[in-house]
C-alpha cells in the first residue's frame, strides 16, 4: 500500500523498499510501490535504493506519472515520484496495463466494466487478493459486493414430492433441528450459521423432476460413527466410506429420500486446507435433536456444511462469487473451489467434468443468503445489474414472516436473499440468527 507521508526519514523508507524487495524476491510480491516523493527527494533517495532493492536482486523504476486506479484515491501521488519494485518482466507488464488504461481513455472507454477491470489487474498486479481488491473498490467508488450487505448465514433450499417424508428423515435419521414450519415448507438447522429449508416442489420455484445438480456436504469429524450408524438405518449408499492416507478428506455419498446426494465429509491437514483447516477448527459440533425419539446416537453431528454446485466455467464463476458476491476462497483443489459464506456455511464451485453431477440447465436447487442489509442490496444490484433478477421487487412472504428476492447466476442456479422478521413461526430461527 502506498504511504503518503512526508516528513518521514529516509531511513524508515529504505526499510520499507528492503521489506517490499524482500517480498518481491520470496515471490509473495509481483510489484510493490515506494512512497511518492517529490522530484528533489527522489533525485536523492533512489541512489540508496537501489542498493537496498539489488541486495535482493530486485530492481527499481521510477515512475513519475504513476497510473491511477480506483484502487486508490486520483491524487495519490499526484505531482511525485514513485519508485517500481519488481523482478523480470513485471515493468513491462505494468506498462502495458498502462497504455491499455491510456487507450480506454483516449476513446472515452474508461468507464463501467473496462474502468473496473483496468482496477482489478493492477490489485493483481500488486498481488492483492481479490477481497482486499474489492475493499478499496468500495472504499473509492460506488462498487458493493453482497459481502458488503451483511451476510448472517448461509442457507440452501431443497423441493421434494413429499415434504413430510423428506422432513422426517432430516429430522429423525439426521437429527436435525426443525426450527420452522411453514405452509410450504421446513427450515432446519444444520451448524451455527447455516441452514437447510425443504420445499413442498407444488408450491415452490422448483419442480421435484428437475435435476438434482446440487450436493449438500456435512462437515463431521465422526465419520466412522456416522457411517456405522448410516448403514444401520439402510440409508442408500451412493460412494462407500474408504479412508485413505495422505487424502485431503475423507468421506462417503449417501441418498436422500426423494435422490439429493448427501455427503458425509472430514477435511484433514493437507496443503490444499491450510487456509480451510483453522477456520473448520473453531468450529464446535452441533449437536441437535428434533424429536425426543429420534434415532441418531447422542454424540453425533454437524460442524459445518458445503453447498456443491456443478459449472461448466469454473474460472468465469470463480470471476463471479469474487467480484459479485464477495466471497473469499478458503480452499483450492482445482477442480473444485470453495469459498466461506457464514462461519460454519461454505459454497463449493464444481468442475462438472470431474464432480458427481453434470451441467445442467435446470436444478432442483436454490442457493441462499441470510442478509442484514436486503433493502441495500437489492437496491444495489438493481441499479448496477451485476447479475439478472426474475422479479423487479422485493417480495414478501405469508404474514411478513420474511422478505426476499431471486436472481440467477451465470449458470442458471437460483440466488434467493432473505431477511426474516419477528413472527412467532420464527422464534427458534430468529434465536440462532440472532445470537
Amino acid at each position: 500500500m502506498i504511504d503518503t507521508g512526508k516528513n518521514q526519514s529516509f531511513d524508515y523508507e529504505l526499510g520499507v523498499v528492503a521489506g517490499f524487495s524482500e517480498l518481491v524476491n520470496a515471490g509473495v510480491k509481483q510489484l510493490a510501490l515506494s512512497s511518492p516523493m517529490s522530484s528533489d527527494q527522489m533525485d536523492a533517495f533512489i541512489v540508496e535504493a537501489e542498493k537496498v532493492a539489488a541486495k535482493y536482486n530486485v530492481s527499481v523504476y521510477r515512475e513519475s506519472d504513476l497510473m491511477v486506479t480506483d484502487l486508490f484515491p486520483a491524487n495519490i501521488a499526484k505531482d511525485q515520484d514513485v519508485l517500481l519494485l519488481y523482478q523480470g518482466t513485471t515493468k513491462d507488464a505494468y506498462l502495458s496495463l498502462k497504455n491499455d488504461r491510456n487507450n480506454l481513455k483516449a476513446t472515452d472507454q474508461y468507464k463501467g466494466e473496462s474502468r473496473l477491470q483496468i482496477a482489478r489487474r493492477f490489485g493483481r498486479m500488486l498481488s492483492y487478493s481479490p477481497k482486499k481488491i474489492n475493499q478499496l473498490l468500495a472504499k473509492n467508488t460506488s462498487y458493493r459486493t453482497m459481502q458488503d450487505f451483511g451476510i448472517r448465514a448461509s442457507n440452501v433450499f431443497l423441493y421434494y414430492k413429499d415434504l413430510q417424508a423428506a422432513s422426517q428423515f432430516y429430522s429423525e435419521i439426521l437429527g436435525l433441528e426443525r426450527l420452522a414450519s411453514y405452509d410450504n415448507a421446513d427450515i432446519f438447522r444444520i451448524a451455527a450459521d447455516s441452514y437447510l429449508i425443504l420445499v413442498d416442489a407444488a408450491k415452490g420455484m422448483h419442480s421435484a423432476d428437475e435435476p438434482k445438480t446440487v450436493a449438500l456436504a456435512l462437515l463431521t469429524d465422526q465419520l466412522d460413527e456416522w457411517w456405522v450408524y448410516l448403514k444401520r438405518q439402510n440409508v442408500p449408499v451412493k460412494y462407500d466410506y474408504k479412508p485413505k492416507t495422505g487424502n485431503a478428506h475423507d468421506g462417503f455419498v449417501m441418498i436422500d429420500p426423494e435422490g439429493y446426494l448427501l455427503e458425509f465429509e472430514r477435511f484433514k491437514q493437507h496443503k490444499e486446507n491450510d487456509l480451510f483447516i483453522p477456520l473448520l477448527d473453531q468450529n464446535s459440533t452441533v449437536i441437535q435433536r428434533s424429536k425426543p425419539d429420534n434415532k441418531v446416537p447422542e454424540n453425533l453431528g454437524f460442524h459445518s456444511s458445503i453447498t456443491w454446485l456443478y459449472y461448466k466455467d469454473i474460472l468465469g464463476m470463480q470471476n463471479f462469487v469474487e467480484d459479485v458476491m464477495g466471497l473469499e476462497m478458503v480452499a483450492d483443489q482445482g477442480w473444485t473451489k470453495i469459498y466461506k459464506v457464514s462461519d460454519t456455511g461454505f459454497l463449493g464451485l464444481v468442475d462438472e467434468r470431474r464432480g458427481m453431477h453434470k451441467f445442467t440447465e435446470d436444478k432442483a436447487v436454490t442457493v441462499s443468503f441470510i442478509l442484514e442489509d436486503l433493502d441495500g442490496w437489492f437496491d444495489y444490484v438493481q441499479k448496477h445489474q451485476p447479475f439478472e433478477l426474475r422479479s423487479d421487487q422485493i417480495n414478501a412472504g405469508p404474514e411478513d414472516k420474511y422478505r426476499a428476492f431471486v436472481g440467477y447466476d451465470p449458470e442458471g442456479y437460483y440466488l434467493e436473499f432473505d431477511k426474516f422478521y419477528e413472527h412467532q413461526d420464527n422464534e427458534k430461527l430468529l434465536q440462532y440468527l440472532n445470537n
